[in-house]
């Protein structure tokens, strides 16, 4: 599963989110805002976790075996 998503991170190295904040409160007024907000993964944060699911996988494969 963590070099699925090592593969994911490193195929889509950005996404973005959204959030709704309320501006102003004036009784049953509300003044809202919607903000997005970038998110970078470094690459060197998605090579390691392909490479740790890799070494994962085969500790579960040698431990198999014995």
């Amino acid at each position: 599963m963590l070099a699925i998503l090592g593969l994911v991170a490193f195929a889509m190295p950005s996404f973005n989110t959204e959030e709704t904040k309320d501006v102003v409160k004036l009784g049953d007024l509300k003044v809202q805002a919607k903000t997005e907000e970038p998110h970078v993964i470094p690459p060197i944060v998605s090579e390691g976790a392909i490479l740790l699911g890799i070494l994962l996988i085969g500790a579960g494969v040698v431990m198999n075996r014995q």
